[in-house]
């Protein structure tokens, strides 16, 4: 049989496959790569390793629901020489947004709430918000009354006028003198508890106005919370975990996997990498040592998480697959559509470029190859993924090092798909 009919015949199938799931490492050839160019990506991760840049990453590329790459490189530990293995555990942040957001979605569409619901009809510490209308250069402010309520499709976009301690603005003062958390800690605190303090706090803008990066995701968790009646840890490992097989995503790892756990690195000027003490980035950490260490009581649904490669990458297939993965259906189709449509402003342009949770690609804008409507996000501790349905491609890359002077995720895209037949 002709290899590129077979190519073709193959795409086509998992395209229109409901079941579609990752199946073992395959020749990339068959699924539409050339292997040759493939293995740049081998030669860059390996470069920036050489250079000191990066400790270490693992890769996986999916295309077809058919893995084409899955690859560990460098180190684990540096100072132990631990290698970096496939199966390596990582700290992923922000890519817990996603996670949070189809655990919403899919109370959503059991009938719990409507996304233009108040937020305050399900928590109702966020009833009387204030917005901020001056600060002066000292932190000061002075706020009004809200006109608009937050809704839940607000805490969604980013949209909620809530940000974040880490990112420096008008509330950043606030926030830190009132003890609101980035979302992760080693403290004996609860989420509800910090989410109760955070309602206490302005607004920095009416909600739905505008977009900005910050614990909206949290409240979203929280809401997931009130609304299913389970903590959000059990939510994610009862309704999401477990049917997708991700055994190794935990919000705080088991004893008999903390092994596994990848050093967390920060690349410090006339240093290079060294293991991060928690207080090099704009991020603190009480212990980089989480989520080994520490109360483990806080479940951040905007950055708690830590998981592998793979276990990541099923996770993405089942939102590529319409929001079902191997026989288990966890969204339907017109909710991962809805999801995958951009509705908010990042970048302040006039075009629309994040949906529900994810940014949303236009190759108009963004100079770099890809594809329009692939839907992504990264974590800040150097982790990213996208997901893109005009390929039937999706890929992961893990690294652990803040701050990085590395742009291999980056690069990483690129050498995905320059490799595409």
């Amino acid at each position: 049989m002709n290899k590129s009919f077979l190519t073709i015949m193959l795409a086509l199938f998992a395209a229109t496959s409901a079941v579609a799931q990752l199946a073992g490492t395959t020749d990339p050839a068959m699924a539409g790569f050339i292997p040759e160019r493939l293995a740049r990506i081998d030669n860059a991760i390996k470069a920036e390793i050489s250079a000191g840049k990066i400790p270490g990453a693992v890769a996986i590329i999916a295309r077809n629901g058919t893995i084409v790459y899955h690859k560990s490189f460098g180190f684990a530990d540096i100072g132990t020489q631990t290698p970096m293995q496939t199966g390596s555990i990582f700290r992923i942040a922000s890519m817990t947004k996603a996670v949070t957001t189809v655990a919403a979605m899919m109370l959503y569409e059991q009938g719990h709430f409507q996304l233009n619901d108040p937020v305050a009809k399900y928590i109702p510490v966020f009833t009387h918000m204030k917005v901020i209308s001056e600060a002066d250069d000292d932190g000061k402010l002075s706020t009004t009354n809200a006109t608009r309520p937050i809704r839940i499709i607000d805490l969604l976009t980013h949209s909620s006028g809530i940000s974040y301690p880490f990112i420096p603005g008008k509330l950043q003062k606030t926030y830190v003198d009132a003890g609101v958390i980035d979302g992760v800690t080693e403290k004996n605190v609860t989420l509800q508890s910090k989410m109760e303090l955070l309602a206490k706090q302005p607004l920095l803008f009416e909600p739905g106005s505008a977009w900005a990066y910050g614990l909206s995701s949290d409240v979203l968790g929280y809401l997931v919370e009130v609304v299913s009646g389970k903590p959000l840890d059990r939510f994610f490992a009862e309704e999401i975990f477990a049917p997708l097989g991700m055994r190794d995503t935990y919000f705080y790892l088991p004893e008999n996997k903390s092994n596994r756990l990848v050093t967390l690195y920060a690349a410090v000027a006339d240093k290079g990498l060294i293991v991060s003490k928690g207080n090099e980035s704009s991020i603190k950490l009480d212990n980089p040592r989480y989520p080994v260490e520490g109360a483990k009581s806080y479940f951040s649904g905007g950055a708690g998480l830590s998981s592998t490669a793979l276990d990541y990458a099923r996770f993405c297939q089942m939102l590529l697959n319409g929001g079902t993965f191997d026989g288990t259906r966890l969204l339907g189709r017109k909710t991962v559509e809805l999801i995958r449509t951009a509705r908010a402003d990042i970048d302040k342009d006039g075009k629309a470029d994040f949906g529900l949770g994810f940014y949303i690609t236009d190759l108009e804008t963004t100079g770099e190859l890809g594809s329009s409507g692939t839907f992504s996000w990264g974590g800040a501790f150097d982790t990213s993924y996208w997901i893109d349905p005009a390929e039937n491609l999706i890929a992961v890359i893990m690294g652990q090092a803040r701050p990085t002077q590395s742009d291999i995720n980056e690069r990483f895209q690129i050498l995905v798909y320059q490799s595409l037949e």
